[in-house]
């Protein structure tokens, strides 16, 4: 019902616009009014939807509050006795009830009673709450609509009323989008302040020991942790370094070959080809990795380890006897391929909105076509390669299903692409899967990570930023 309710300002919208172009057309026969009539029928139609509108999500967004403090108004004496958790969970069990559900738990003889009983207030409750809303639905809309019907007339400007309901909606939207950037800032800084007044920030950013388990009692060994973070941000540096190596050059290549070289048949065949792996899951590439590159790279390190084994590089083959199927390499480079058709699909694009007129101005001073791209095309292009090249930077460090199916869990300070590493991201996930106690040094840790992972992205933003900027003045 709940749901039919929400859909009641749009019928009602939809029927004052049919409504209002109707009497807009009645009212103009032979004068030239202001705006068109159906620009009438749109200002009508905003004013009965948004009232209804309004009434009908603060019903839906109060209701629930203020049917439980009329619950709690007569309460039995046994719920009353109840402490506050297990209060909470009687009255999720009464409205799974009123709903038709079964509850959660199994409440013992004197409180079953009870569900029950308030269970069926709460059906009242929630009908009479729902003929409330309807009915002051339909009187704010028909408020609405006779004050939108009673002021069309030719000289009554519509349209910038609707022009200015639209300016709102837009307003409305980059704020929401503004506001969210600024809860995601606060909340990190509140819980990292937590974690930073617990854990120094030179031995979280400098340390070389990530260990965050701490233990139930003070006497236990490493009861305090080890928050050194440093091998994090190596294992994602040196992840993200072997995925950049494989999509930065394979997909500047195709969107050059796509772009110049490639007839309309190619380009239509092997464009959509490219674009498919976008599509495929992370998870999907999780377990290509898993299953299919980490044991290739095995064998083939551990078949050159058995031939270095008792020669000049025998230390060299004993190592490469001992690599497993989990390495960076793994991760990097199936991350890599993950990344291509975003490196390949952007530069495309961009490359092929570079002017015309600078490759016929090329091809006129006698350039071949290579040199075109090298010399020309290229530069003018860089500012947009760049902005792909920091999207594909972004998506890899903040990859998470890959690197933990392909290169393990262990926080190594390590460049070795044949270790095991851990990023910051799975970390993170890490340290906020399952009950959480969120008073810890331990769980605060990750907000810790995701504060410094936000400034590395955005240093990297402004970093991009620069590099448009100056490259875009030379070629506008």
């Amino acid at each position: 019902m709940n749901a039919l309710l929400l859909l009641l300002p749009i019928v009602l919208a939809a029927a004052a616009f049919v409504a209002g172009r109707a009497v807009a057309h009645r009212r103009f026969d032979g004068v030239r009014p202001h705006s068109r009539p159906s620009q009438h029928a749109a200002l009508a139609a905003i004013s009965v939807g948004v009232p209804a509108l309004v009434v009908v999500l603060a019903a839906a967004i109060l209701g629930g509050q203020v049917e439980r403090r009329l619950l709690e108004v007569d309460q039995p004496p046994a719920v009353v006795a109840l402490d506050d958790i297990r209060r909470d969970a009687f009255y999720g069990d009464v409205h799974r009830v009123a709903t038709g559900a079964t509850p959660l738990q199994a409440w013992e003889a004197p409180l079953a009673a009870d569900l029950q009983t308030q269970a069926a207030q709460a059906r009242r409750l929630d009908a009479t709450r729902l003929f409330g809303a309807l009915a002051a639905a339909l009187l704010a809309a028909a408020i609405g609509g006779l004050i939108a019907f009673s002021r069309i007339r030719p000289d009554l400007r519509a349209r910038n009323r609707v022009e200015g309901w639209v300016v709102a909606v837009l307003l409305a939207c980059a704020a929401v989008a503004v506001l969210t950037t600024l809860g995601i800032v606060a909340s990190l800084l509140i819980d990292a302040t937590r974690f930073f007044e617990r854990v120094p920030v030179q031995e979280f950013l400098l340390g070389t020991q990530w260990s965050p388990q701490t233990a139930i009692r003070a006497d236990q060994v490493g009861s305090t942790g080890a928050f050194g973070a440093l091998p994090l941000f190596a294992g994602t540096f040196l992840i993200m370094l072997i995925a950049m190596t494989v999509a930065a050059p394979v997909g500047l290549m195709s969107a050059i070959y796509l772009s110049e070289y490639a007839g309309p048949t190619t380009r239509a065949v092997v464009k959509p080809v490219l674009e498919i792996l976008a599509g495929v899951p992370t998870v999907v590439y999780g377990f290509f990795a898993a299953l299919t590159v980490g044991p290739a790279f095995r064998a083939f390190f551990n078949g050159v380890g058995a031939q270095l084994v008792g020669g000049p590089l025998d230390g060299l083959g004993q190592y490469l006897l001992l690599v497993q199927n989990q390495m960076a390499l793994v991760a990097g480079g199936v991350m890599g391929i993950m990344l291509i058709p975003f490196v390949s699909s952007l530069s495309d694009d961009i490359i092929n909105a570079v002017p015309q007129s600078l490759r016929d101005g090329s091809y006129a001073m006698g350039a071949t076509k290579s040199e075109t791209v090298g010399r020309v095309l290229m530069p003018a292009a860089l500012p947009g390669v760049a902005g792909a090249l920091l999207l594909a930077v972004s998506r890899a460090v903040g990859e998470t299903m890959i690197v933990t199916m392909a290169a393990g869990l262990a926080a190594r300070l390590t460049l070795n692409p044949l270790d095991t590493v851990t990023t910051v991201t799975v970390q993170i996930v890490t340290l906020l899967t399952g009950d959480q106690e969120f008073d810890s040094a331990k769980t605060l840790s990750a907000f810790g990570l995701g504060l410094t992972l936000f400034l590395a992205t955005l240093v990297l933003n402004i970093v991009a930023q620069r590099i448009v900027q100056t490259y875009r003045q030379q070629y506008d």
